[in-house]
C-alpha cells in the first residue's frame, strides 16, 4: 500500500505541492488527475524518489521509501510521461539493462525480456537500436521495463501516449489484470474518458492542493455532470473552451491595414 501524507514542495518559496494526501491500496487503480502546472509532476517525482519534499512522507507498506531507495526501487516500476531512453541501446539491451539495476539474474532477464518484446510485438525489433522505433515503440518499450521486475506499485504517466488501438486496448485489459492480483496502480492521464473507464478512484489536483478523491460514479452524482470530463471542468474552474476557440478564430481574421 502507497501511503503519501502531508506533502509540500516549493521552488524558489513559490509552492508547487501543498498538503498532499492520499493512498493507493493493493488492488486499486487509482487516477490522478489536474490540468497543467496543478502539481502532478512534482507529486510523482517525490512518490518515486526523484525529489526530496520539503516536508511529508511517502510510505510503502509503512515504511519511509527514503530509508532504503534501493529496497523501494525493486518493487517499483514506472512509466514516466516523456519516453526517455538510451537510445543507442536495442530494446533487448534496455530490458537488460533494466534487470540489472532491478538485481534481477541474468538467465531470468534474457527469459523476461525476449518474452515480454515478443508480446508487444516488438520480437523483430529487439535487435534494433531504440534510435530507429516510433513513438509507440518506445512506449511499447517503456511499458515492458516498468513491467520486468514483477513491482508491487505501478505507476503510469500517460502510458498510451503514442499507443495504437490495438495496443491501448491490451494496456487498459493489463491494467485490470494487475489489479486483480494485488498490485497498487496510480494512473496519470488527461485522457478522461479512459479514467472513467479503468479507474477504481479519481483524485484530482490543482493549484498544488487536492480537490477531490472519490469513485467516478460518486463524483458525477454528487455534483450532477453526466461525465468525469465535466466534473474535471468545473472543480478547476476550467476556462470556456468553445468561447475561448471562437476568439481564437476571431484573432486569425484580424487582416493588417
Amino acid at each position: 500500500m502507497l501511503q503519501v501524507q502531508h506533502l509540500y514542495r516549493s521552488f524558489r518559496g513559490i509552492p508547487a505541492v501543498e498538503d498532499v494526501s492520499f493512498q493507493v491500496d493493493s488492488g486499486e487503480i487509482i487516477g490522478f488527475l489536474g490540468p497543467n502546472g496543478a502539481g502532478k509532476s512534482t507529486t510523482v517525482k517525490m512518490i518515486t524518489g526523484m525529489l526530496r519534499p520539503n516536508d511529508g512522507h511517502v510510505f510503502f507498506d509503512h515504511r519511509d521509501i527514503h530509508d532504503d531507495m534501493v529496497a523501494f526501487r525493486k518493487i517499483l516500476g514506472y512509466v514516466p510521461e516523456e519516453a526517455h531512453l538510451y537510445s543507442y541501446l536495442s530494446g533487448l539491451e534496455y530490458l537488460q539493462l533494466v534487470g540489472r539495476l532491478r538485481g534481477m539474474r541474468e538467465a531470468v532477464i534474457e527469459e523476461k525480456a525476449v518474452s515480454l518484446l515478443g508480446l508487444l510485438n516488438l520480437d523483430s525489433w529487439q535487435h534494433t537500436p531504440i534510435s530507429s522505433y516510433s513513438k509507440g515503440m518506445r512506449q511499447r518499450v517503456l511499458i515492458a521495463a516498468a513491467l520486468i521486475h514483477d513491482p508491487q506499485l505501478l505507476i503510469f504517466d500517460e502510458p498510451l501516449s503514442g499507443l495504437d488501438v490495438v495496443s491501448s486496448r491490451l494496456f487498459k485489459d493489463l491494467l485490470e489484470i494487475l489489479a486483480a492480483q494485488g498490485k497498487a496502480v496510480l494512473y496519470i492521464s488527461h485522457v478522461l474518458e479512459t479514467v472513467e473507464q479503468v479507474c477504481d478512484r479519481v483524485i484530482v489536483i490543482a493549484k498544488g492542493k487536492v480537490l477531490a478523491d472519490a469513485k467516478p460514479a460518486e463524483l458525477t452524482q454528487l455534483m450532477s455532470l453526466p461525465n468525469l470530463e465535466s466534473v474535471f471542468a468545473q472543480l478547476v474552474q476550467q476556462q470556456d473552451t468553445r468561447t475561448t476557440a471562437q476568439e481564437i478564430v476571431e484573432v486569425m481574421k484580424i487582416r493588417h491595414a
